[in-house]
């Protein structure tokens, strides 16, 4: 009996034993469960469902990788003066600032003020460019802007930023370029590549043929399918190419319809009859995206992008000419951003102002990239209000220059919002 009762004892005490451990085990897995859930549905709740075309972003440090917060058009927004605004990201003293644009150091009576106007997008913000992350991120990159005086603007605004974060600076072109920096402590280079149109052109003579024969005697050759030598090698030196268009293709003041016209070719052979710089400006997109396009030319072989390569078309950057054209006495000689009614009255095609080849080019390009994998830098809003930050009078020509920014300025903000996108992009990949 004792030793059955010894044997129920120690029964009783390993049943016991089991039942903790099973218990133990059970809410174990309960908590692991539970802990698994919520993880899951942190995750659901940072992830929005829609198809997310300009996103924000929130850094905790320089090192770190974008994490979405939500999605924002930042081209929607308003003009907000701030006299209280920290200073500019960089100042006059850059020597890359073209003294046209220096605007402080030329004395500009608003040259101070134009800097204390930040854009601010409805319904988020627009995080001011952040020199050092930039650095971190695209150590080992290349960076190339090109196109027509108004990207030098963006690539000058952009030098002097990262400048002053880190001054190691050595002067180095890739082939074509009209200048160019590469950053040593991080081996990142940036460069610009001037190119009016995108495609070659230049002067024309008639010896004879069929242009000849319709009464032409001089004007400008342009073959719509052949790149500007300046920028044919970009795309396989750069990671990042931004490009640009479209001032000059509504310039008659450059290329007179009846003295000196746009003589469009392609294949070689003049294009009969004639076309109108707007049909040529299509031609030359059209090609443009045969360039980049794998499975369509051979130039693609020879000129690709980088693998991982990123492509941006920056929009049309507006003029603001009032009282006629710049050869026509047009000045700009306001000091605060315009309101929305005067943009309006500037810019609306109805109007057919002087300023109004902004909105049409930005029609030719939305039109031609459309399905393509460029991706759009829209300024263009955001910058028809700045009639303010233009030189003006201080840009040092017999003319005012409401074309160009002032630098520091606008351009600054696009590349607030350049940084941005490129998070967008870097996020998604």
């Amino acid at each position: 009996m004792a030793i059955r009762g010894h044997y129920i004892h120690h029964a009783k005490k390993s049943t016991f034993h089991s039942f903790s451990c099973s218990t133990y085990l059970f809410f174990i897995s309960l908590l692991c469960l539970a802990s698994l859930f919520l993880v899951l549905s942190l995750f659901k709740s940072s992830v929005s469902p829609h198809n997310h075309q300009s996103l924000q972003f929130k850094h905790s440090d320089s090192s770190e990788t974008p994490t979405l917060v939500e999605p924002c058009d930042y081209s929607d927004g308003m003009w907000i003066y701030d006299p209280n605004l920290r200073s500019a990201p960089y100042d006059h003293t850059c020597k890359e600032i073209f003294k046209g644009w220096n605007c402080i150091a030329s004395n500009k009576s608003n040259g101070l003020d134009i800097i204390k106007w930040r854009w601010k997008p409805k319904g988020c913000d627009l995080p001011r460019f952040d020199p050092i992350r930039f650095l971190e991120w695209f150590r080992n990159k290349s960076i190339g802007f090109v196109g027509d005086s108004l990207n030098r603007n963006m690539f000058v605004s952009l030098f002097c930023t990262l400048k002053r974060a880190s001054s190691e600076v050595k002067k180095w072109r890739p082939a074509g370029a009209d200048r160019g920096f590469t950053f040593l402590q991080y081996n990142l280079t940036i460069a610009y590549h001037r190119t009016n149109l995108l495609a070659r052109y230049g002067r024309w003579s008639a010896n004879g043929g069929a242009l000849e024969t319709l009464g032409y005697k001089e004007g400008f050759r342009v073959d719509v399918d052949i790149p500007d030598g300046t920028w044919t090698e970009a795309p396989s030196f750069h990671d990042i190419l931004i490009f640009n268009t479209g001032h000059w293709w509504w310039a008659p003041s450059k290329f007179d319809p009846v003295k000196s016209p746009m003589l469009f070719f392609e294949n070689g052979l003049p294009l009969i009859p004639p076309i109108p710089p707007h049909v040529g400006l299509d031609l030359v997109l059209k090609h443009m995206r045969m360039l980049f396009c794998s499975h369509n030319s051979i130039l693609f072989v020879e000129r690709r992008m980088r693998p991982g390569g990123i492509k941006f078309f920056r929009t049309q950057s507006p003029r603001h000419f009032e009282g006629g054209d710049w050869d026509q006495g047009g000045s700009c000689q306001r000091l605060q951003p315009l309101l929305s009614e005067q943009v309006e009255e500037l810019f609306s095609l109805k109007n057919n102002g002087t300023n109004v080849e902004t909105r049409l080019v930005n029609q030719h390009l939305y039109k031609a990239l459309k399905s393509s994998d460029f991706h759009i830098l829209e300024i263009t809003r955001m910058s028809e209000f700045r009639a303010d930050a233009h030189p003006s009078t201080a840009g040092g020509k017999k003319h005012d220059d409401c074309m160009h920014w002032c630098l520091p300025g606008i351009t600054d903000t696009w590349n607030d919002l350049f940084l941005m996108h490129l998070n967008n992009i870097n996020f998604k990949n």
